[in-house]
């Protein structure tokens, strides 16, 4: 693939797809966000996201890598991957809800295949049309990457259960009609977890402002959970099955946030390529700086690469191949080289780089988050060295 900042797909229909978001992204959505003031910053609301959620439905962007039933149009991981990087490269604050990363179909995974039909009719049909919205809750104040470490129990009550637990960064909490939760069962004779849905309004069940990450959005959520009952109906999948389900498309949903990271690196490359050109210095723009063009070629060459393994991974995926240290390559790759593209981006622009409110500042903190979040660099060098070891 050629490198630029508005690349093309080879493909008529997923270059159609592509040209259309862009225009609902730089157009539509961006005004909505104008008209209401919304920010990086903003405490979001049901009120701000569910406007947007119908009108991407709609517009068939929400859900849109969901099978035809569901009202997607099955896309292959490399065409989501398109989109999301597409989204994440357009600089807008809501673009986690155009295809459903934040509360929607993208969010609640690939639990659909594990629902029973009244938990598709109750919960996830009505996630997917954007009428409810929901979050996923593992990660516990002492269970990040050690996710067995959780105290979250569950204890069969009748024909029900019991959980009790603290779960913490429950993305989209804010905002959510329900929760997917996974709990240690307590009175299973091995270690066991199971997977439930949880009404964030039943009794028992509180949702508190989590910890403001440093990329100072208002999006997590703590889910406290005391002795909170659920229905045997929204046990998830089967007992005892929970970890799988929470981590069986771990792979794919590393591989699959690569291509956001991208999108983010993307849009600070070309910003600071403005930058450069735009910015003089002793009346030359500083692109005349052997110093400044040194550093921009870096940066285009690390994004570059970047992109290319993570596509080379998600096309080998689509054919059905084993992609597991790919994965981790690729999730270890993306996070540090995005890092380092924006630690130059703000050098670059100097004083603007280091003002809050600045959107080049706002990227260097989702990318230094980048390395911890859904696995830290040291995990993917774990998994990258168990791969290297059962290589023929």
């Amino acid at each position: 693939m050629t490198f630029s900042f508005r690349p093309v797909p080879d493909d008529p229909r997923l270059a159609d797809l592509v040209e259309r978001l862009r225009g609902y992204l730089d157009g539509e959505l961006a005004q909505y966000e104008h008209d209401n003031g919304i920010t990086h910053t903003s405490r979001l609301s049901r009120a701000d996201l569910e406007p947007v959620w119908k009108r991407c439905r709609a517009l068939g962007f929400y859900g849109i890598h969901l099978p035809e039933e569901y009202g997607g149009q099955a896309l292959s991981y490399s065409e989501l991957a398109v989109l999301k990087e597409e989204i994440a490269a357009s600089g807008r604050v809501l673009g986690h809800s155009v295809l459903g990363d934040m509360g929607g179909p993208l969010r609640a995974g690939d639990i659909l295949r594990h629902a029973t039909p009244h938990q598709l009719d109750t919960y996830l049909l009505p996630l997917v049309r954007g009428e409810r919205a929901c979050c996923f809750s593992l990660t516990e104040a002492d269970a990040g990457s050690d996710v067995r470490a959780m105290r979250t129990t569950a204890v069969r009550d009748g024909d029900g259960y019991r959980l009790t637990g603290h779960k913490v960064f429950s993305s989209a909490g804010p905002f959510a009609d329900f929760a997917i939760v996974v709990a240690r069962m307590a009175d299973a004779e091995e270690e066991s977890y199971s997977a439930f849905l949880v009404d964030l309004d039943s009794p028992g069940c509180r949702v508190t402002d989590g910890a403001t990450p440093m990329s100072g959005e208002h999006i997590e959520s703590d889910i406290v959970l005391d002795d909170c009952r659920v229905p045997a109906a929204n046990l998830l999948g089967e007992e005892g099955k929970g970890l799988r389900i929470a981590l069986g498309r771990v792979t794919v949903n590393r591989l699959l946030h690569c291509p956001s990271a991208i999108g983010a690196a993307r849009r600070a490359l070309h910003l600071t390529r403005d930058r450069a050109l735009t910015r003089t210095v002793n009346g030359k723009p500083l692109l005349a700086l052997q110093a400044i063009q040194h550093k921009l070629a870096d940066m285009a060459a690390d994004l570059y690469a970047a992109r290319s393994m993570t596509y080379a991974a998600l096309a080998a995926l689509d054919r059905g191949e084993d992609v597991r240290t790919e994965a981790f390559m690729c999730k270890l790759f993306v996070a540090e080289s995005a890092f380092r593209l924006l630690d130059e981006a703000v050098q670059i622009h100097g004083k603007d780089g280091l003002t809050q409110g600045h959107e080049i500042e706002y990227l260097f903190r989702k990318m230094r988050m980048f390395r911890v979040l859904t696995g830290t660099s040291e995990i993917q060098r774990n998994g990258i060295a168990k791969g290297l070891a059962t290589l023929a």
